[in-house]
This record gives structure tokens, C-alpha cells and sequence, in this order.
């Protein structure tokens, strides 16, 4: 599975679990498939090292906990498998590929943290569009540490504003980057940050496309934070 598709299997098992216990379908209706469901979803948290035990393989478990007298309430039961479920979800959200490496530059760091923040919490489409907001914001705050207009005039000859992500950084990198790879790196960060803005204006964005722009705009400041000699390219 893909994050975003563990993220919507875990919460199709919480649905189910929330339905049974609150009025809706009988227990061996559904038994069968959540129990499958449930052993796909354990096999995919283990691969991801998250090993936060899910609540309840066999709905009967959860019945015979609901039964017990203190969650009376549907609410209170609705209350209970979010709470269980919550810190899985956001554990899955909150890793989107390799665990990020500080730059030192504050705002960077900042606005990557903040990415990642947001997109562990986000539910709507307008949650996903400001990950694509803030991707774009990331890629402006790279350039604007490593850009100087004296030693890395732009490919078009026009002045770039400092908002200008996409002029600064194509500079910066035909500067700094020797050989003909420059040109598929300024590539990747100008796809990162198309990506980013095309996000932000997606009134249909969903956890999948946001995922994807925290990582293209992340990967392309590794990059940068590698040609400034703050990070070592081995590791």
C-alpha cells in the first residue's frame, strides 16, 4: 500500500468499528472483511516500523469492551476508537519518506517542520492546499539563502524578485553545479515547485497529492543543502 492507501484502510477499520458499536451493521456481517482488512493493515505498519498496536482484531473483542458499561454512549464510543486510532493515522501521515535532516537555515527548517505538521493533521481539501502553499513558501525561503544577483546571473537575463523561487534557484544551481546534471536538477526544482503551486490552487487536493509535494519540495532542498556544503551527499 501506499501511505495513502494505509491511511484510507485504517480509516475504513475505524468506520467499522465505529458503525457497529453505534447502530448499524451485525457483527458477522462485516466480521470477515475486517479481520482481513485488519491483518493487511498490521503487515503494512510493521514494514513502516510503526509499531503502535491497532485496537481489537475481531470486532466481538470490541463488542465484548463496549459492553462493559463505561461507554454507554454512542459518543462515547465514537470518542474512544478516534482516540485508539488517532496516533496511528497521524504516525503514517507525519512520515512521508526519509526522516528530514536540519538545514540550519531557521525559516527552511521552520517551514519544513510546518509542512509536515500540517499534513499529519490535514482531513480536507483546503488542509491538503496549504501543504501546497507552504511548498512553495519552503522553495522560496532555499533560494533566498543561497542566491546572490552578483554571482548567479539568471538564464533569462531578467531580475528576479525575491519571491522569484524558480529564477533563483535555476541561477543559483547553472552556477554552482558543473556539467551537464545542472541542467536535470534545475529541472527537478522547477517540477517541485510547479507542483507546489498547482497544489494550492487544486480545489480537489487530496492526502496523496499533498504527500507528494512534501516530498519533491524537501528532496530539492536536500539537494541545495548538499551544493552549500551543509550536508554530506554520502550521508
Amino acid at each position: 500500500m501506499t501511505d495513502a492507501e494505509l491511511v484510507a484502510a485504517l480509516d475504513k477499520l475505524k468506520d467499522t468499528m465505529t458503525s457497529v458499536a453505534t447502530g448499524g451493521p451485525q457483527i458477522q456481517r462485516v466480521e470477515n472483511s475486517f479481520v482481513s482488512l485488519f491483518d493487511q493493515v498490521a503487515v503494512e505498519l510493521r514494514g513502516r516500523g510503526i509499531e503502535t498496536a491497532l485496537p481489537y482484531r475481531s470486532l466481538w473483542d470490541w463488542y465484548g469492551r463496549w459492553s462493559q458499561g463505561d461507554l454507554p454512549t454512542y459518543q462515547m464510543r465514537r470518542q474512544f476508537i478516534n482516540d485508539a486510532f488517532a496516533p496511528i493515522i497521524n504516525r503514517v501521515r507525519d512520515k512521508p519518506g526519509q526522516q528530514y535532516e536540519p538545514t540550519g537555515w531557521t525559516r527552511v527548517d521552520r517551514t519544513v517542520m510546518e509542512m509536515r505538521t500540517r499534513l499529519a493533521g490535514a482531513k480536507t481539501e483546503e488542509q491538503f492546499q496549504s501543504v501546497g502553499l507552504l511548498g512553495r513558501e519552503l522553495l522560496i525561503s532555499a533560494a533566498q539563502e543561497v542566491f546572490d544577483k552578483d554571482r548567479h546571473p539568471t538564464l533569462d537575463g531578467v531580475l528576479a524578485s525575491a519571491t522569484d523561487a524558480k529564477r533563483m534557484l535555476e541561477a543559483y544551481i547553472a552556477v554552482e553545479l558543473g556539467g551537464g546534471i545542472n541542467e536535470y536538477v534545475r529541472k527537478h526544482a522547477k517540477a517541485a515547485l510547479d507542483l507546489a503551486v498547482q497544489l494550492q490552487h487544486r480545489r480537489t487536493a487530496t492526502f496523496r497529492d499533498a504527500a507528494i509535494c512534501v516530498e519533491a519540495t524537501t528532496s530539492v532542498v536536500s539537494l541545495i543543502a548538499i551544493m552549500a556544503g551543509l550536508r554530506d551527499p554520502d550521508g
